[in-house]
């Protein structure tokens, strides 16, 4: 006998953790849209918008921005399976837990991987990534500019600028970052840059925005053989999105219509505007956890606008606290990650999320659920310290 099922109804949820996050209502309505064949005209014009907003996003001329099928994750191996040969030196910085798995990637492509280790929550510095690039002949160097295990954003053009001395190409995991703070591909001399369409986007999961440019091109041409990897083959993936349209695999319409509506948003509002928005709305959610009496995670100078990691008071139930926060008022924070986990709480406000009264809703749901684990709150005290700090944020130049 079969069970039955019934109609799908999903719960409600304020999703504020480290991604993915509530995508923007007018991208849910553009996923409903009736589906195209993939040599429509009508969405050959659609892809050809999608790559000049790719283009807009990543601030950069490169004809070799699109989007790679799955998320961020699959644009990161789609760059290193294309680029890496078996025995090629590539150099990751891990300060985090993504860039552990950067290198992961790279090792399962062949590489011969050299990791330039850091403390969580503070930044790498050039000079380790220089003396690891001085050591030996390096095909590539691969760093997150964002990482939301720690929640610091690590900066890149001095970096960029070493790796060019070094004839070693630079592939940048901006899955986090791409949308809510300041990405310039072009100005800082990245060769390949991936990001995430279920965060500062606005969009669901399901599609990498990568670009890549005339290095990563000559480093592919002079490849001894295939990759190892059909599906994530990023010349097989240009082709497809160049104007011959060469098959590859059939691209998901749904969310090819998410994709290009999320980017067309991002380019109505503009970038430095959302730069900002995202800016003033995580020194709010900064300033009320800090007037809750939760101390932030890592180096001040480096935090990421868009997610913040409050450390979970003595004496707290971490895990109580985030179920408590779901089941009663609807909101999903995340915990940390590795040596992280049950330290730290992960609060993110990004993309269509990133609005004061996302804020005051996750800071009023925390003051009221901490209140409860028995932890001195000051009523009031956040809402308040939130405001001021949105204010002066939004006033500065």
């Amino acid at each position: 006998m079969h069970r039955h099922f019934e109609d799908l109804n999903p719960p409600r949820r304020l999703l504020f953790g480290a991604g993915p996050s509530n995508p923007e209502p007018r991208v849910l309505r553009a996923m409903a849209a009736p589906p195209l064949g993939t040599l429509d005209p009508a969405f050959t014009a659609l892809v050809d918008e999608v790559a000049e907003l790719c283009r807009y996003v990543f601030r950069t001329r490169s004809w070799r921005s699109f989007p790679a099928p799955g998320a961020a994750r699959a644009g990161l191996e789609a760059v290193l399976a294309s680029v890496v040969e078996a025995g090629d030196r590539v150099v990751v910085g891990v300060n985090g837990q993504f860039g552990a798995l950067l290198a992961e990637i790279a090792r399962r492509h062949g590489a011969a991987v050299a990791t330039v280790e850091g403390e969580w929550g503070r930044v790498l510095e050039p000079d380790a990534l220089l003396a690891a690039l001085r050591q030996r002949p390096t095909r590539l160097v691969a760093l997150v500019h964002a990482d939301p295990s720690t929640g610091v954003v690590q900066p890149l053009a001095e970096i960029a600028r070493a790796c060019r001395e070094h004839d070693a190409l630079l592939l940048v995991d901006a899955a986090l970052s791409l949308g809510g703070c300041t990405v310039d591909v072009d100005a800082w001399d990245l060769d390949a840059c991936v990001g995430g369409l279920q965060k500062c986007l606005g969009g669901p999961a399901g599609l990498a925005p990568l670009t890549y440019g005339e290095r990563v091109e000559t480093v592919l041409a002079a490849r001894r053989g295939p990759p190892r990897t059909s599906f994530l083959d990023l010349t097989q993936l240009q082709d497809q999105w160049s104007p011959e349209r060469l098959p590859h695999h059939t691209p998901p319409a749904g969310l090819v219509y998410a994709l290009r509506e999320a980017l067309r948003i991002v380019q109505t509002e503009g970038l430095e505007r959302r730069w900002k928005r995202h800016r003033c709305v995580g020194a709010a959610l900064a300033a009320g956890l800090e007037a809750l009496g939760l101390r932030l995670f890592g180096d001040p100078r480096h935090r990421t606008p868009m997610l913040a990691l409050a450390e979970v008071p003595e004496g707290v139930s971490e895990p109580r606290v985030r179920q408590r926060l779901l089941n009663d008022y609807g909101i999903e924070i995340a915990p940390g990650h590795g040596p992280l986990y049950g330290r730290v709480w992960r609060v993110g406000l990004m993309g269509y999320n990133a609005r004061l009264e996302s804020a005051l809703a996750v800071l009023g749901a925390l003051e009221a659920v901490l209140a409860a684990e028995g932890f001195g709150v000051a009523p009031h005290a956040a809402a308040q310290a939130a405001h001021a700090a949105y204010e002066d944020a939004c006033a500065a130049v």
